[in-house]
């Protein structure tokens, strides 16, 4: 794996590493805007790396790592991101639509206004990120436990949370439309905000004394 270190990259230096067909490491890089659509980048790890408005539209990025990367307002429309790794980055206000994120985790990101919508996402993970005010329309959570998960304001419409354990999570004001709760476990999950229509979608969901008490009292009920 072929290493560069501390360096201000261009979208030339880039295409030189990837015609080489071999994998590379960037470590603390600067590649701010760079136009890297459409490129071959797979296995390629993007650690401490500077990646603001950067266009990976189309690319390859099958397990590829991207490692406490600055990233806000990158773009991922389109790229193939299967079993790639998320870790300690700031990708807020990313589009990730339409992208292949079979296997895919994102740990300890943020991710807040991130966009994945149309995304491919079969067996995708999250854990300790921040994903408030994101689209995760119709992603798949079966079975799954969720950690610490900030949801707020997201767009959850048409998402499978059924058998889900939630811990330490929040779904506060969150869109649930057509979203499913069978078998799921929000004991460990901040759900203030619930509308009346939105609560009928917890039906065969486990919640706690306290959450239901909270549900009551959005709908005008004291529990005494």
């Amino acid at each position: 794996m072929h290493t560069l270190t501390d360096q201000i990259l261009d979208r030339g230096a880039i295409l030189l590493l990837a015609n080489r067909g071999e994998r590379a490491r960037l470590v603390g890089c600067e590649a701010e805007e760079l136009d890297l659509s459409d490129l071959i980048l797979n296995g390629w790890v993007f650690e401490d790396c500077i990646l603001r408005k950067t266009k990976f539209r189309g690319a390859k990025l099958e397990q590829a790592h991207f490692i406490s990367c600055k990233g806000g307002q990158a773009d991922f429309t389109s790229a193939d991101l299967t079993e790639a790794h998320f870790i300690a980055c700031d990708f807020n206000n990313t589009p990730f639509k339409g992208t292949g994120l079979a296997q895919a985790h994102f740990i300890r990101c943020k991710l807040t206004g991130a966009d994945f919508t149309h995304s491919r996402h079969v067996d995708i993970r999250f854990e300790d990120c921040r994903l408030n005010d994101a689209r995760l329309r119709g992603i798949g959570f079966v079975k799954q436990t969720l950690k610490s998960l900030d949801l707020t304001n997201a767009d959850l419409q048409g998402c499978d949370f059924r058998q889900v354990m939630f811990e330490d999570c929040s779904l506060r004001d969150a869109l649930l439309d057509h979203a499913r709760f069978e078998g799921a476990d929000l004991r460990g999950t901040d759900i203030g905000g619930v509308r009346l229509e939105d609560a009928r979608r917890f039906k065969g969901a486990t919640i706690s004394r306290a959450q239901a008490a909270e549900l009551l009292s959005e709908l005008g009920l004291k529990v005494r």
